[in-house]
């Protein structure tokens, strides 16, 4: 791998001006936000694998995705189905920036995952179970981990700039944001697409399980009855500009970063805690220069567990206080399910959206209030906002959050 090209002192802002998403709800920005907005979920019955032998049977699978719209037909079979979908995505995204046909040199790959090619490593299992070991073959082997990701887009576009996979779990793509921002802002790079992805497989489904961490029927994010998260699959990129170099290009700017935080609990590997996610918002709102006073919106992290969501919104809490009642939130795993390392990249998505639309997405499935979770849900129906600044939160296992900060740059 290339060492990130060499930081100069300086802070340029960063924009976002592409955005890709592949999800249960829809492949491309238009199907997605309208399904979205419009509350439509993207849960379904499980077709990747048998799921007779599990107490669940749904999730947030993307059931119409086709590889060969993307991707040349002879270079599919040599990837796996998460490499597949953010390569569409960063496609997508590219589309949507304008630089479809157009190569920036130093455009660097920064991916966030959970599972890396989960798939491709239950081939392997299956393979050494009922062959042996002597049968594994070795080009399969060195495709399973998880840094292929960002070198298979790389390779894909022809992408020479600086690439890496964050492997944070869940808030993984938000970290790989992070990156990118900081990388841009300091003069390190034009361009970045970051983002994260995860495709549906049979160990993330088991882990969940074990955990009993899953709801049976739907995912109720904040409400009093919750019974757990629903495990989904996606992919989401962003593309990552300087705003010099956006404005020179002409490209239209969906939203400005100002900046993010980050936090490590050191609690509990699967446990979050309220302190921690507090300290992360806190450093994120100070290293953007922002007072709690001008968040307009918060996508919450908000998995449906019980614990989860009531840690959160206590957070929520001792960070904002008395207005938080007033700040509209929401989470849309309620809709796609948790996308897991794709998460906050189809979250921050959803900022950059819901700032160009004025528009804020519903939690669905929202029925019954819960005093743990004293917040503005914006509960089943999509809402219109006025919106400058945007706050997207993301928790993962081991304690690793992170929490960006999206701008309306024509406010």
């Amino acid at each position: 791998m290339k060492p990130p090209p060499k930081a100069r002192n300086i802070k340029r802002r960063v924009v976002v001006t592409g955005l890709g998403v592949v999800s249960s709800i829809g492949i491309g920005v238009a199907e997605f936000w309208k399904n979205l907005i419009a509350g439509k979920p993207g849960i379904s019955d499980i077709e990747a694998f048998d799921t007779s032998d599990y107490p669940i049977h749904k999730g947030g699978e993307v059931k119409n995705f086709r590889p060969e719209h993307f991707i040349d037909k002879r270079k599919i079979k040599h990837l796996g189905r998460a490499s597949q979908m953010v390569i569409a995505a960063t496609k997508l995204a590219l589309e949507d920036a304008g630089l479809k046909e157009r190569r920036i040199e130093k455009t660097g790959v920064l991916l966030g995952t959970t599972m890396g090619e989960a798939q491709i490593l239950e081939k392997l299992d299956k393979v050494w179970v009922k062959k042996g070991q002597s049968e594994l073959v070795e080009k399969l082997i060195s495709r399973y981990t998880s840094n292929n990701l960002s070198v298979n887009v790389a390779t894909h576009f022809s992408f020479d700039g600086f690439n890496a996979v964050m492997p944070t779990a869940c808030s993984s793509a938000n970290y790989a944001i992070g990156y990118g921002f900081d990388l841009i802002r300091q003069g390190g790079g034009e361009i970045f697409l970051c983002g994260g992805v995860d495709a549906f497989s049979r160990v993330a489904f088991t882990g969940f399980n074990r955990l009993l961490a899953m709801a049976p029927e739907k995912c109720q994010p904040f409400d009093k009855n919750r019974k757990g998260m629903m495990l989904g699959e996606g992919a989401g990129v962003l593309l990552l500009e300087s705003f010099e170099h956006a404005q020179d290009r002409g490209a239209k700017i969906y939203a400005e970063i100002l900046g993010y935080g980050l936090s490590c609990d050191a609690h509990h590997m699967t446990q979050p805690s309220e302190e921690g996610i507090a300290s992360c918002m806190k450093k994120a709102l100070k290293n953007s220069e922002v007072s709690k006073e001008q968040i307009d919106y918060i996508s919450a992290h908000g998995t449906g567990t019980p614990q989860n969501d009531k840690v959160e919104c206590a957070a929520l809490k001792r960070v904002f206080g008395e207005r938080l009642k007033s700040i509209p939130c929401s989470s849309i795993k309620s809709i796609l399910g948790h996308t897991m390392g794709a998460a906050s990249a189809v979250e921050s998505i959803v900022c950059c959206l819901s700032i160009r639309d004025q528009v804020l997405p519903p939690t669905i499935n929202f029925e019954t209030s819960d005093e743990d979770c004293a917040i503005f849900c914006v509960p089943n129906v999509a809402i219109r906002h006025k919106l400058e600044i945007a706050l997207n939160n993301s928790c993962a296992f081991g304690g690793n959050n992170c929490s960006i900060l999206f701008k309306n740059e024509y406010l």
